[in-house]
């Protein structure tokens, strides 16, 4: 695993700064509402007594995914959860704005194609901005917890950027059920990250708008092994053991090819056959019923949950080792 001269020593955010040993909340004030309303980043800093790397963990960039903020703030409830090395920065909930709203973007601007933003431009690009500027610059590595959207639910895990060998690395670590390479997004807070010389990886587990106990405890049981690795928590923390991620080498969207109602006959994270039937698609009045089939042998690592479509809708997203 790469190893660097970490030296969390005294971080400072907004000007306040926190030495060896010491924690605390700060909240970075973006914006006030028409109403008044002041709408601040929470984020929360855990300072090692012994020098090591500093960490982000981060939720909520999209407002609507609630699994990624759940997860996040049982980590920061966990009593076990405390540094003895390093730092690390928790910042549960990005997205005020659109966590209120139920939406993933704020202002009908998203969050994650603002980046690097900009001081004086929209409430999404001044929050990407204060996000780089005043803690992603302390960091020496992030993992970034997300969500399917549209009522797509993706199985548990973690995209690296394939160019960036550390992330690898740590995706190797978190071991998730799933990893693999997703190239860069322009203007997405990874994309800045990998211009700034900052391994990010993402992790995805459930769909928006909904809790769902697996891909919580698996995204917890991940980010706790990267702390472990790096000797950051205690080492008599356990940590369930489980399979060897399956590194997904080619996937893509099976598509529907016709319009009607939808309805899957394969479970999420499932092992498929190439010509195996995944699910049916009927016209509204039982005239027709088209059969969805696997262009090839690999996983389910995400599916529709959504029950009507239209031709072209993702429908399964298909992983081949």
């Amino acid at each position: 695993m790469f190893e660097q001269n970490f030296k969390n020593g005294i971080i400072e955010i907004r000007g306040q700064k926190i030495g060896l040993g010491e924690s605390k909340l700060i909240k970075i004030p973006i914006d006030r509402l028409p109403t008044g309303t002041l709408i601040e980043i929470p984020v929360y800093i855990f300072n090692g007594d012994q020098l090591g790397p500093t960490i982000l963990l981060q939720g909520g960039l999209h407002g609507d995914e609630v699994n990624s903020i759940e997860l996040v703030r049982r980590m920061l409830i966990d009593k076990s959860y405390k540094i003895h090395r390093g730092c690390v920065i928790v910042v549960p909930l990005l997205n005020v704005f659109g966590f209120l709203n139920m939406s993933r973007d704020m202002h009908g601007k998203d969050v994650n194609r603002s980046f690097p933003g900009s001081k004086t431009g929209s409430l999404a690009s001044r929050m990407a901005y204060y996000l780089m500027k005043e803690i992603t610059n302390n960091v020496d590595f992030a993992i970034d917890f997300h969500t399917g959207g549209e009522q797509r639910n993706n199985f548990p895990q973690i995209r690296f950027t394939p160019e960036d060998e550390k992330g690898f690395q740590l995706a190797s670590i978190f071991n998730a059920p799933f990893m693999f390479g997703s190239k860069l997004i322009p203007k997405s807070f990874r994309n800045q990250c990998y211009k700034n010389n900052i391994p990010v990886i993402v992790y995805e587990g459930g769909e928006s708008l909904r809790l769902e106990e697996k891909a919580i405890q698996q995204g917890i049981n991940g980010t706790l092994r990267v702390l472990k690795h790096f000797k950051m928590i205690n080492e008599s923390i356990e940590i369930p053991k489980d399979t060897t991620s399956i590194h997904i080498n080619k996937h893509k969207w099976v598509r529907a090819k016709v319009a009607g109602l939808f309805t899957p006959i394969v479970h999420n994270g499932e092992k498929v056959k190439k010509g195996q039937v995944l699910g049916h698609i009927m016209d509204t009045y039982g005239e027709t019923n088209f059969s969805v089939k696997s262009p090839y042998d690999g996983y389910i690592i995400a599916k529709n949950n959504f029950p009507i479509i239209n031709m072209g809708d993702a429908l399964f997203h298909l992983g081949k080792p």
